[in-house]
């Protein structure tokens, strides 16, 4: 074949090979590689819909420059475990620990989880699963039960500001007075070596039923007093307060507890009216405990029972123990001297004492905490209205025996609930 034979056969090739992509936009050359000509696009397009083989051009993104406006946002820093020193006044709420879930009792942590939130020193999930922020607190108080110096352990960014920011999105009667970072395994509750409560009540509690006026004129004499702080030493120790709780048997390890020391201190006046305040710190206490420690004494010194009835009270048999009402009752501070003994002194971690705290704590007392006992007891005379149901208690049998002749505490002071740092 010569050329013009072989130029031919080349076209009639070339003929038949267009025919088969379709007609061509004119001036239509091939293009060398796999580049395809604009002219080619659309027809490429058609033939791709109707499932013809087409050519195809590889994508690739384009490379994110540093600094560019969509780069992502810079991440937060890791949370740090730290203790927040708190401080409360319980009237109105329903104790301490949080009931996710339940918005028909309001609790302190209710208010404290929220502001946490708001401050931005928590994810808001962490709000509704406190167990993303390893939350513990040292001592589950109950309702209307106040805080001078609870603990609370958690989990936070430490943003600038942090106690300014929580404090701005809490009520006036809750505080947050201090903040110390721990160690990252710390648990406020495990942690705690002891807690300190006092329990502020009218002086005319102790009253003798015979001898003395039963009203707001009373006043403390020192030989009551010195009796009243007689028998209030004679918890110190160990022994086992079943009868101070409930649902708990004499033979459960659980119910001794180790008190460290219980005294009252010297009455003062408020508004009028004449108080006392009765201290006592101890390993931990069961709930109610601290409550019927002083409505027993209270009853012995009013002369409703006998002194014999404390040392029946810790034995097996059950006893009838009159528990006082939760109003007086306040959380002052708790311990860490192993934690302190330990880590307090290692160049890394701060001790766990609040010396530095102690003008705020007390200003939150006289601001807070004193002016709502002493105002809901002159408005409600919670503790008037306790006293007037002792003579129904009796004391020399047990409480089955009590149960059996009627006897019954009224319902608005039984639903108040108390002290419940319970393990």
């Amino acid at each position: 074949m010569g050329v013009p034979g072989l130029w031919a056969a080349l076209l009639r090739a070339w003929g038949q090979w267009t025919a088969r992509l379709g007609p061509r936009a004119p001036g239509w050359l091939p293009m060398a590689g796999n580049e395809v000509p604009p002219a080619l696009a659309s027809v490429q397009q058609n033939r791709k819909a109707r499932g013809g083989w087409v050519w195809q051009e590889t994508q690739h993104p384009p490379k994110r420059l540093k600094g560019s406006e969509d780069e992502e946002p810079p991440r937060k820093p890791p949370k740090r475990k730290i203790v927040l020193l708190l401080a409360y006044a319980g009237k109105g709420y329903h104790g301490m620990q949080r009931n996710v879930g339940s918005s028909q009792f309001k609790t302190i942590e209710d208010d404290l989880v929220s502001a946490l939130v708001q401050a931005g020193c928590i994810p808001e999930n962490h709000g509704t699963d406190m167990r993303k922020m390893s939350f513990q607190r040292c001592a589950r108080t109950d309702k209307g039960v106040s805080a001078a110096g609870q603990v609370v352990s958690l989990k936070v960014w430490l943003i600038d500001d942090i106690l300014d920011k929580i404090n701005s999105h809490l009520p006036s009667h809750i505080r947050i007075l201090g903040l110390k970072r721990v160690t990252g395994g710390f648990n406020s509750k495990n942690k705690c070596d002891a807690r300190t409560y006092f329990y502020m009540l009218p002086t005319f509690a102790f009253a003798h039923k015979d001898r003395d006026v039963q009203d707001e004129s009373y006043r403390l004499s020192p030989e009551t007093l010195q009796q009243v702080n007689r028998l209030l030493a004679c918890y110190k120790g160990t022994h086992n307060f079943h009868n101070f709780t409930s649902q708990k048997g004499p033979w459960e390890p659980s119910a001794r507890r180790y008190i460290l020391e219980m005294y009252c201190e010297e009455p003062f006046v408020r508004e009028g009216l004449e108080f006392a305040v009765i201290k006592v710190k101890g390993q931990s206490f069961m709930m109610h405990q601290i409550r019927k420690m002083v409505g027993l004494v209270v009853a012995i010194v009013k002369g409703y029972a006998p002194e014999s009835v404390l040392e029946r009270s810790w034995g097996e048999e059950k006893v009838d123990v009159p528990k006082a009402p939760g109003l007086g009752l306040v959380l002052e501070r708790v311990h860490f001297e192993k934690y302190n003994q330990r880590f307090g002194s290692d160049g890394l971690h701060e001790p766990l004492d609040w010396t530095q705290e102690e003008g705020k704590v007390t200003a939150f007392k006289e601001q807070h905490i004193y002016p709502t006992i002493v105002s809901t007891e002159r408005d409600e005379r919670s503790m008037a209205q306790w006293l007037s149901t002792l003579p129904v208690h009796d004391f020399g049998a047990t409480a089955l025996a009590a149960a059996s002749t009627g006897a019954k505490v009224p319902s608005s002071l039984e639903g108040s609930e108390g002290d419940g740092d319970t393990d």
